[in-house]
């Protein structure tokens, strides 16, 4: 980035750095990982919150925490368990990592205090390796992910058009690792991303109530929210159908092969290809939901056609799961919603069609005969 920019506002950092951590540690959150912190809590919380919001998080990890307490719990628990405690929160190659994280921690003598030795370990990159270990162990090493990216970004008001977060970050680590407050690197590093997720929101920031309003640069400008100047996002358009399949009270998926880069042993609907079915037959199918979600650079489109079963062998892939038991398999979090979504509304149709019919109210030929001028009541 320009010198002068950074520059200028370097000059300030040991305000800023006071005015910030005076914040954060007046008004930060109590967060479950925060309160009688461990190396543990921080491990798991940093690898659930890559690129997922720490409202999401926040009941896997209550709910982690009670079933693996710690690494020896953790290395000790399978894959199976691991992803079904997982289910939901997306990215499930995270789940992997710190599994074989806790596995290696486990058969070390000593608990690596580095961020050089973290980035060693399964799914650490530079930002968990130096949240981590600024937390944990007092580390000097500066956190630059996308909150702080945008933090930066506007305290300086930083003009150059990024292609992305990443690259910014990379751009942005020297100035962070400038005005790192390294008497304290694990608050400072919280106090940045904190920041940026209470106060520097990406629309609307809450610039009259920011502990740092002075410092910024980009609140000079009038137009705050025009940084960090990031390439606009190129979205590509996908269409995947998937069928819904039911016999004798189980429902087709299909289980992703244990070698699979994304979703390894994780159930899915199938596709009219893995449950061995002609695709222009399955769209000719009921539609039972039509769904939308963005994944990366995608936006992906996902219509579910209710078929008849496959004949033959069960397809290569995919397993019968009874209904009542698909609360003991391992969904991907979008199909166990929408599965539940679709039981549930045919569950109510099968119910409101079994209902017995409302009597009809009986009425007398008198009553339904047209009154005659006899009747009429005299005006």
């Amino acid at each position: 980035m320009p010198r002068d920019s950074a520059s200028v506002f370097t000059a300030s950092a040991p305000d800023f750095q006071r005015a910030l951590l005076a914040w954060y540690r007046a008004s930060a959150r109590a967060l479950p990982w925060r309160e009688s912190p461990s190396l543990y809590k921080t491990v798991v919380s940093e690898f659930m919150l890559q690129q997922t919001q720490v409202k999401t998080v926040l009941p896997y990890f209550a709910r982690w925490l009670d079933a693996l307490p710690n690494f020896a719990a953790l290395a000790a628990a399978p894959e199976s368990r691991v992803l079904k405690l997982w289910e939901g929160l997306g990215y499930y190659s995270r789940a992997r990592n710190l599994h074989k994280l806790a596995q290696q921690l486990n058969a070390l003598p000593a608990e690596p205090r580095t961020p050089a030795e973290w980035r060693e370990l399964p799914g650490v990159g530079p930002y968990t390796a130096a949240a981590i270990t600024s937390i944990s162990f007092s580390a000097p090493a500066a956190c630059v992910d996308g909150n702080v990216v945008r933090v930066l970004a506007r305290l300086t008001a930083e003009a150059t058009e990024f292609r992305d977060s990443a690259s910014a970050a990379k751009v942005f680590t020297p100035l962070a690792e400038a005005i790192l407050t390294v008497e304290s690197p694990g608050d400072h590093n919280q106090a940045m991303m904190e920041l940026g997720a209470t106060v520097c929101f990406r629309q609307n920031p809450l610039c009259l109530t920011c502990p740092v309003r002075v410092f910024c640069a980009g609140v000079r400008t009038g137009e705050p929210e025009s940084f960090p100047r990031l390439a606009a996002k190129k979205m590509e358009q996908r269409s995947v159908v998937r069928v819904w399949c039911e016999r004798r009270g189980a429902l087709l998926l299909h289980r992703a092969e244990a070698g699979a880069r994304r979703f390894a042993n994780i159930h899915e609907l199938p596709t009219p290809e893995q449950a061995s079915l002609d695709p222009k037959n399955a769209v000719r199918g009921p539609l039972l939901a039509t769904k939308r979600r963005g994944i990366t650079r995608f936006q992906i489109t996902e219509s579910i056609h209710e078929v008849a079963a496959p004949r033959g062998k069960t397809p290569a892939g995919a397993v019968w799961v009874r209904v009542a038991e698909l609360n003991d398999v391992t969904l991907s979090g979008p199909h166990r919603r929408w599965i539940t979504e679709i039981l549930q509304r045919e569950t109510a149709r099968a119910i409101k069609s079994s209902a017995p019919a409302e009597p009809r109210r009986a009425t007398s030929r008198l009553s339904r005969r047209r009154p005659s001028d006899a009747d009429r009541t005299p005006a």
